[in-house]
């Protein structure tokens, strides 16, 4: 069947295509349930209710629809109270099964067009004004149209109206009726849809654009936190290497240092090395993935704690006063604590430097037995330099520093408007170098 279609003129394609979306949009699972959802209460104007007038809010479509059948209901009734033998059914035809249309499409909303459809030339029979919709059936069908046109999509929409024309059209050429309201329907449905047709279309589109922001925003997050693993990738690079090329050497040289080293010694020392120098090699190639081809080396070897001095001195010349607090019994750490720790210093200054310009901060490093305790504080922003808008890349690179160490941080306002970080890195006592391997 495929394959015949595409082998058809274009005219015929056309024609098969609109066909199957009037199937699709009319006639599949017509009177399938599909229950109208509470409106969603997170816009501006809602928010500003109570709790419990905010859930009761969310309910407003269904009491407008449930206003609208009672509104009709009571135009069939008060036009079919003074009627003659036919009051009784006037009453059914052009009160009560309009409003039961109105109401259906709160459940099946095409299929309540359906029935409003089949009951427009049943309540014109019964009707005494207006053909081929009696003014409570004309009242109905709009109000069922504007329903379902906003539960569905603007190609229902616009088949809905085209259905509604032509059954104007063919029930106003059917006899003379000077009442006939087929215009007026047209013009106000068209009118309706067009409307319901638009607002759909914005907020779809508001929908879509929310969407695209969260997934760029959840894109960039993630690319940030991966140029910030590759950064702590390059730095521990330097450290690692270092270690590992010390332990080559001393390798190397320790057969020389023993007077007729056994064989078996040398050859454990020759093992030392070559594995060394293997993993020297490997962890360049591993690291070569993840270097941007314009990186270079440093020349200086990672910077430590030992160098904080420096840093606080860096900042005060652009305009950024540290006091710096130490307790504990300072002790060197192993290198890759050291480096995470003055980073996270590093970058916590630096946020103060751009959001918080004219504050003065604090630095606190506590040595604890079981590890590093690290604390930034800085006042609120003072002076006419406003501060500048930034992602909180900062913030999570700190945190990825500290997670690498399986450390905790916190990252908060402080209570006189200023900003706090506090972070933890656990060092167990047997990867806290002594002096005789520092030396």
């Amino acid at each position: 069947m495929t394959e015949t279609t595409k082998n058809r003129s274009p005219e015929f394609r056309l024609a098969a295509g609109v066909i199957a979306g009037l199937r699709q949009d009319l006639f599949h699972d017509a009177f399938a349930y599909r229950s109208l959802p509470p409106m969603r209460t997170g816009r501006a104007l809602t928010r500003l209710l109570s709790e419990r007038m905010r859930v009761r809010a969310g309910w407003t479509p269904h009491a407008l629809v449930g206003l609208a059948a009672l509104i009709t209901f009571l135009m069939g009734f008060g036009r079919a109270d003074g009627a003659g033998g036919w009051s009784g059914i006037e009453i059914i035809t052009t009160g009560l099964l309009p409003a039961a249309a109105v109401v259906l499409t709160l459940v099946r909303p095409v299929g309540a067009f359906w029935m409003s459809m089949a009951l427009t030339p049943v309540s014109a029979i019964f009707s005494s004004e207006g053909w081929p919709w009696a003014p409570s059936m004309f009242l109905a069908h709009l109000v069922v149209l504007v329903v379902v046109a906003a539960r569905t999509r603007p190609r229902t929409a616009a088949w809905m109206w085209v259905l509604t024309v032509l059954l104007g059209f063919v029930m106003a050429n059917i006899g003379w009726h000077p009442y006939a309201v087929t215009g007026p329907m047209a013009v106000a449905s068209a009118f309706a849809l067009l409307v319901v047709t638009v607002v759909q279309t914005r907020r779809d589109a508001e929908r879509e654009v929310t969407v695209q922001r969260t997934v760029t925003a959840v894109e960039r997050d993630r690319r940030t936190l991966l140029e910030e693993r590759t950064t702590i990738a390059r730095e521990l690079h330097d450290v690692v290497a270092h270690h590992m090329s010390v332990v080559a050497i001393q390798a190397e040289a320790a057969p020389y240092r023993v007077e007729n080293p056994p064989p078996e010694l040398e050859q454990a020392f020759l093992t030392i090395r070559e594995n060394a120098v293997a993993a020297l090699t490997e962890l360049r190639r591993v690291l070569g993935v993840v270097r941007a081809e314009d990186y270079q080396a440093p020349d200086a070897p990672q910077p430590t704690l030992a160098e904080l001095d420096g840093l606080l001195a860096n900042v005060a010349d652009a305009g950024l006063m540290a006091e710096k607090t130490i307790t504990g019994a300072v002790r060197e750490l192993p290198q890759g604590v050291e480096l995470s720790a003055y980073r996270i210093i590093q970058e916590a200054l630096s946020n103060t430097l751009r959001h918080a310009p004219g504050a003065t901060a604090k630095v606190e490093i506590g040595y604890v037995l079981g590890g590093l305790g690290l604390r930034v504080v800085n006042g609120p922003p003072t002076g006419p330099v406003k501060p500048s808008q930034g992602a909180g890349h900062g913030i999570t690179g700190m945190r990825e520093r500290v997670a690498m160490l399986n450390g905790e941080m916190t990252a908060e306002p402080a209570a006189d408007g200023g900003y706090e970080i506090s972070a933890f890195i656990p060092v167990p006592l047997a990867q806290e170098p002594t002096r005789s391997e520092t030396s």
